[in-house]
Parts: structure tokens; sequence; C-alpha cells
């Protein structure tokens, strides 16, 4: 085996919170930790990115002074073992843009868009996480094969930390919690 074929330390060990923090910025993208391993992401396509940001502007501009919404940042979900997940959409308390790393107390609302070989981890294991976390809201958006997304909102139970289903929307999502918005995905 020559030395180019030997993986870096980082893909067989487990990190702390440390040393992720000593990590670029560069280093971070596209990764995720999960109980203390990193587990790369595949590049998203351009539907997957265009989506993320019409469903991060139109809630940017819904939210209000007391939110933003953003895209592309780690949410520290916990230390030991370290988990930060990386939602495509993340409306957060404004007051809390310079704090980091972002924390579930800091986050209303977390929003993914489903891509080939995320499916699994979209649907069933980040709900979870999430919920039990106690992030208040999650969204998944289906990238449906007619081409109008199909977008899934969950509204978290505090007393057994598992989210309910709430509606499905094609197309264009309305709802009125966490706060009044309407946004029409079909414009992709």
């Amino acid at each position: 085996m020559t030395a180019e074929m030997v993986a870096p330390a980082w893909m067989h060990e487990q990190i702390t919170a440390e040393e992720y923090e000593s990590w670029s910025e560069e280093q971070c993208a596209g990764i995720e930790i999960v109980d203390g391993m990193v587990v790369v992401s595949p590049s998203a396509s351009k539907r997957h990115n265009r989506l993320a940001r019409i469903l991060a502007n139109a809630l940017d501009a819904a939210a209000g002074p007391e939110w933003n919404a953003d895209t592309d940042f780690d949410v520290r979900l916990q230390d030991v073992p370290l988990t930060n997940r990386r939602p495509d959409v993340v409306v957060y308390r404004a007051d809390t843009i310079d704090i980091t790393p972002t924390r579930p107390e800091h986050v209303l609302l977390v929003a993914q868009v489903v891509s080939p070989g995320s499916e699994t981890t979209d649907r069933i294991v980040k709900v979870d996480q999430y919920a039990r976390a106690g992030i208040g809201f999650y969204w998944r958006i289906e990238q449906a094969a007619t081409g109008v997304p199909l977008v899934y909102t969950y509204v978290l139970d505090p007393a057994t930390k598992t989210y309910r289903d709430g509606d499905v929307s094609a197309g264009v999502l309305k709802v009125a919690a966490p706060f009044p918005v309407e946004i029409d995905l079909g414009q992709i």
C-alpha cells in the first residue's frame, strides 16, 4: 500500500469538540459529525441548493426581527460524543448570530431537502435527532419525480420529544406556524 492510499486518521477515530473547533471552515464544509465520526456528504445538486435557498429566503423574510433563516452551518446537537448536523435550512434566534456553536436551544426550525443518498438519514435519523434535541419544527422537502416538491411539516411534542405529523404541501407551502409564510417551491 502506498502513502497516497492511507486514509487520514480522522476517518478512523472519534474527534472531540475541541479538535473540530480547531479545523478551518474549508475542512468543515461538506461534512457532519455523528457520534464523533466524520460523515462526508456528497455535493448537492443545483436543484437541491436552489430549493434550500428559496426556502431560506422566504423564511427569513417572514420570520420578523427575532429570527434569522440561513443555510449551510452546523447545529451542535451534543458535545460528547460530538454530533454536529448541517441542516439545509436553519431558522435561529437573531440574537445568537455571533454565538458559536449554534445549539438546539437557539433553533426554531430545521429543514432538509432529501437527495439521492440521504433518504434514510433525512426521513428517519435526523427526524429523531432533531426531536430529541428539542427543535420545535422539522420540515422535509422531497424532490418529486413530477418536479413539484412535496413538503412534509412536523411539530415537536415536547412531552415525548417526538415529532407529530403536520401538513403535506405540493409546490406551494402555506403555514401559520411557527409564523405565517407562503412559499412557492414550484418556482425552481
